[in-house]
């Protein structure tokens, strides 16, 4: 296993900033690509940004680009997703991923390609 745990979640209005973080085991966190997910009540879970391994390849969802900016840090084991211009419709549980493969040359963006996962944070924004 590969202990997930975020942080940073709160409540806030619309047009607020707020950075989550997650941090992992250091044992393998620099091997893996990482992304963050979220699920909103009644709704399936859905990718909102993941990062390669190296950290040089990023790649956003179509409804945070732009706002949100995923990065890493691997000397910390640490993994961060900036959300700027919070929206109503980003309320949702967000979760931090490990992806399965090592050293994956491609960022990945399906929930299955994902085997570790954080208990999630709260993410709630008022309009």
């Amino acid at each position: 296993q590969v202990p997930l745990v975020e942080s940073g979640g709160e409540w806030v209005q619309a047009g607020a900033s707020l950075r989550l973080s997650c941090v992992a085991s250091g044992e393998i966190f620099s091997t893996r690509g990482m992304a963050w997910f979220r699920q909103a009540p009644g709704k399936e879970r859905e990718f909102v940004a993941a990062i390669k391994w190296s950290g040089r390849v990023t790649d956003y969802a179509d409804s945070v680009k732009g706002r949100f900016t995923i990065s890493r840090d691997n000397a910390k084991n640490e993994l961060y997703l900036q959300m700027n211009g919070l929206k109503p419709e980003d309320t949702a549980v967000y979760y931090c991923a490990a992806d399965s493969t090592y050293y994956s040359e491609y960022v990945r963006v399906r929930v299955s390609h994902y085997d570790y996962w954080g208990q999630g944070t709260q993410v709630t924004v008022s309009s």
